[in-house]
């Protein structure tokens, strides 16, 4: 049965090894019941607030089955937070899956609102976490595993051992993968988009860019 495996959470740390002073990319994963509100997960914290947060990067999530390739290729096991989600998750395809579809986990529900980003951020994460991280940002975006961000919907708590059920998944066909390479590898692509109901205002406003080119 799909279930949640861990909810982690970070909080700010200095990080000039970024470049950008501080950051919480250093998720850890929490034990008993936690608090989901509209804007997140209790306990976790947005350092930079240009490019992450609000209602349609409120919580992300990873997948236990992408955690397992990623530790193949690079050779290390990868523990549940290390790529900076939220939520990791086991048997549900969130590479595959539609944008749109909701989840429900433990109290809360859940909707794919948009996909993670991979930066310069989280490449210098991972080599200072021992890593190989050459050419990490080219690399994990090639994969097109990049997990999603979900909004959240109906308000609750949740903890490891929770079931993950998908209680609706929209028709256009339009994947958590084809979102991520319209966006970042493949710009004509981006019309399909349109596509998604409820698209998020900043993926609608990049959408709309392409077209009036």
């Amino acid at each position: 049965m799909p279930r949640l495996l861990s909810v982690n959470v970070g909080l700010p740390k200095e990080a000039d090894w970024a470049g950008i002073g501080r950051t919480s990319i250093d998720k850890q994963p929490v034990t008993g019941r936690v608090a989901v509100t509209e804007l997140g997960v209790a306990g976790d914290k947005v350092s930079d607030t240009v490019h992450h947060g609000g209602i349609d990067q409120a919580v992300s999530a990873y997948a236990r089955e992408d955690l397992e390739f990623w530790a193949a290729e690079l050779g290390r096991d990868i523990r549940a937070g290390q790529f900076g989600e939220n939520l990791t998750t086991e048997g549900v395809d969130l590479t595959h899956v539609a944008v749109g579809t909701r989840l429900q986990v433990g109290e809360v529900l859940l909707e794919i609102a948009s996909v993670r980003t991979p930066c310069n951020d989280f490449k210098n994460w991972m080599g200072l976490s021992g890593f190989d991280n050459t050419a990490w940002v080219k690399r994990f975006a090639a994969e097109g595993r990049p997990g999603p961000y979900l909004r959240v919907l109906a308000t609750g708590s949740i903890t490891a051992g929770d079931s993950v059920e998908i209680v609706h998944e929209p028709d256009h066909g339009v994947t958590v993968r084809d979102m991520f390479v319209a966006l970042f590898l493949d710009r004509s692509r981006l019309p399909d988009l349109l596509a998604i109901e409820d698209l998020a205002p900043e993926v609608r406003r990049k959408v709309e860019q392409y077209l009036s080119r």
